[in-house]
């Protein structure tokens, strides 16, 4: 394997079944894309299905499209079921869907959007396919996070849904440190049962359709740095990548790009934010994740906590 990693380094993939959420653009495309290109048969779960199907037209490949709407968890629950009705088994899930910075919404279920489609959709979704995945050997949850877990962020379960006051930033940092406690909680529940890992994954700063709503005093001052700050999705999906497929990735592990500062480069193993390894928080927001979504999963928290209070590695 070459020191820098890239998509040459993705190991065949024939055989697996791998789920990708908003994969008709950006970060997800690039990801099922190089997934497809290797061998995999590639679920591309988009809100948008003829976006999707556009998606999957320009892939080469085992590629299909499958209605998914994180913002409801009536969705979820459908796109679910329709994925068990096709797959007997699922070696990747790929949570990669997201929103960022956008104005105060709530989705169909009145959660705030950005908690609700980033963290509360994901967690829904996994915790419905996640038998679909423990009896096979290698198979992988990867959800992917952002840099923004720093930024101003908290789990703030006295407003969860920012009812009373609102910050984009604030609430974005809050559904993606969400996004990396509910990876390690997730492995802490799976690594008593030796087949499936959760790992995660953040792209630095990529040039996507998912700075469309950035705050206006920011987008011209990003607009000239853009150039010397941020790489092509195609670099950008590389973390993701790495975290699903190289053979030497463990449980609890999250990967971002290698240049100064995570912005952008080759993908290497990074660390998170100091509270985003909190296992009590990580424990209370799985439990309030449960109680808003209905969804309870199949793997139970053990009684001893075998992991320490930082990055989870575990095969």
């Amino acid at each position: 394997m070459s020191e820098k990693w890239t998509k040459a380094d993705i190991p065949d993939q024939r055989g697996r079944v791998a789920v990708v959420t908003g994969a008709n653009t950006g970060l997800g495309y690039e990801t099922a894309r190089a997934l497809a290109g290797r061998g995999a048969s590639v679920v591309l779960a988009v809100r948008d299905v003829a976006k999707g199907e556009q998606a999957a037209a320009r892939m080469s490949g085992d590629v299909s499209v499958q209605a998914l709407d994180l913002t409801s968890l009536d969705s979820v629950r459908t796109a679910a079921a329709a994925l068990r009705s096709r797959f007997d088994r699922l070696d990747l899930l790929i949570n990669n869907a997201g929103v960022m910075y956008t104005p105060k919404r709530t989705t169909r279920d009145g959660f705030e959007m950005q908690f609700g489609t980033n963290h509360l959709g994901h967690f829904a979704l996994t915790g419905l396919l996640l038998d679909l995945m423990l009896p096979v050997p290698g198979s992988r949850v990867v959800t992917v996070s952002s840099t923004g877990h720093r930024i101003r962020a908290a789990i703030h379960f006295d407003d969860l849904q920012w009812e009373r006051s609102y910050s984009r930033v604030g609430a974005y940092g809050q559904s993606k440190l969400a996004n990396l406690m509910f990876t390690y909680e997730l492995q802490r529940r799976l690594a008593a049962h030796g087949t499936t890992v959760a790992l995660a994954a953040h792209p630095g700063l990529s040039s996507t359709e998912l700075a469309r709503n950035t705050p206006a005093g920011l987008r011209l001052p990003l607009t000239w740095l853009a150039p010397l700050i941020t790489q092509t999705p195609e670099m950008g999906a590389l973390p993701t990548l790495r975290a699903a497929t190289d053979p030497a990735a463990l449980g609890g592990q999250y990967y971002g790009p290698g240049g100064r500062g995570e912005v952008k480069g080759h993908p290497r193993l990074v660390t998170s934010s100091a509270q985003s390894y909190d296992a009590a928080v990580q424990q209370r927001l799985w439990t309030v994740s449960e109680d808003l979504t209905g969804v309870t999963f199949s793997v139970a928290r053990p009684e001893r906590n075998p992991l320490p209070s930082g990055p989870a590695v575990t095969k």
